[in-house]
């Protein structure tokens, strides 16, 4: 047995939970990309593949998450590869994919199952969709992530485990197909597995609006952001943006804008005097 997940946390809820459940045992696969951002056109050919990388290239450059570019720790097709490979191995061998209700865990299940239709009825998915789980003061919630969900739950969760059938694959990937064409750079979740798209500056309005008259710290500004609004994305993307905003005259900033806690920013005075 294999596990798919789409965050770094999740493969530690998951350890433990297969500690409390030995039918739970098998091999961790961590997908790492965030495809609910960025390019996605021709991703399956080697030249959007190559598209996408040096988008994040640009994405990341500078920032807290510079070290990335060299490490080359996101390797997704890699990952592809290896499924594939078990699979082909051992016909017994199965896949378990795991997503939670959130625009980062569909956008991954979407761009993997797309590769692996001539796997139909050895690829299983656990859709987390408005599911109530029990937290550790013993109260239900609903998780978006799947790391929100403590290792014993996780006995109840398998339980969901169903085979993606043919129909699905034929449908999901045209609709990831669909999305992909579009060429726009945000993705969000209406509901199910349901996704719109919206244009690259989608998160702009969201950051400006915590920009004052003071001086704050990058980081203090994200931060607020990811607190308060509804629709949130990756520090990472949310520093590229507001490094764009910045080229408007209407902010100045002091220190070198690098890593989220090297530089701050206001509103310009010529701004505070108008207002």
């Amino acid at each position: 047995m294999m596990h798919v997940v789409f965050n770094e946390p999740d493969i530690d809820v998951m350890s433990k939970a297969m500690v409390l459940d030995e039918s739970l045992i098998g091999e961790i696969i961590v997908v790492r990309d965030d495809y609910a951002v960025g390019p996605l056109n021709d991703i399956y050919t080697a030249e959007g593949a190559a598209i996408r990388l040096d988008w994040w290239h640009a994405v990341l450059l500078g920032g807290d998450y510079n070290n990335l570019i060299a490490e080359g720790k996101v390797n997704d097709a890699l990952a592809v590869e290896t499924i594939k490979k078990k699979l082909d191995e051992d016909k017994n061998e199965e896949l378990w994919i795991w997503a939670a209700q959130n625009k980062h865990d569909v956008c991954g299940y979407y761009w993997l199952m797309s590769q692996l239709q001539a796997y139909q009825g050895r690829i299983y998915i656990l859709y987390l969709n408005n599911l109530p789980f029990i937290n550790e003061k013993g109260h239900i919630f609903y998780p978006n992530w799947l790391s929100q969900i403590l290792p014993r739950e996780f006995t109840k969760a398998k339980k969901l485990a169903r085979a993606i059938t043919n129909s699905e694959f034929e449908i999901d990937k045209d609709e990831w197909n669909r999305l992909c064409n579009e060429s726009k750079y945000i993705r969000l979740l209406e509901g199910g597995k349901k996704l719109i798209q919206k244009e690259i500056d989608f998160y702009d309005a969201g950051l400006i609006q915590y920009i004052t008259h003071d001086y704050q710290k990058a980081h203090k500004i994200i931060q607020q952001f990811l607190s308060k609004n509804k629709e949130t994305t990756g520090d990472a993307f949310l520093l590229w943006r507001l490094k764009y905003i910045l080229q408007d005259e209407s902010y100045e900033v002091l220190g070198e804008q690098k890593s989220m806690k090297d530089f701050e920013i206001r509103k310009s005075s010529a701004t505070k005097a108008l207002a």
